[in-house]
């Protein structure tokens, strides 16, 4: 039978603090740029010869794109925000080895 190790500790000082998904802002900022082409385009005359389905596909390029930047740009802010409320605190690190087991042969 073996008998447990003694358990280590290593205290260090750190931050903490509640970092926004970058990545989550610039998809739901790609979809409502989509969704704002999708309401803003039929309010303005079409052209016969393209159609709405194409002038929608070209135009979602600009307003995926445009929103995808506004949302990136909104998450760095949040994200410096969230630099400026870190919190330093002590956290401590418990470890423990094994002790390695005897044969029982």
């Amino acid at each position: 039978m073996s008998t447990p190790a003694e358990p280590t500790s290593d205290r260090t000082i750190v931050q903490v603090r509640r970092a926004p998904k970058i990545p989550a802002f610039m998809t739901v900022g790609g979809l409502i740029g989509f969704f704002f082409v999708l309401i803003i385009t039929p309010l303005f005359p079409v052209d016969p010869l393209v159609g709405l389905p194409a002038l929608i596909g070209y135009f979602s390029i600009f307003g995926v794109t445009g929103g995808v930047l506004i949302g990136a740009i909104i998450g760095i802010a949040l994200d410096r925000r969230s630099q400026k409320r870190a919190r330093t605190v002590e956290a401590e690190r418990q470890s423990v080895e094994a002790a390695p087991e005897a044969d029982a042969s």
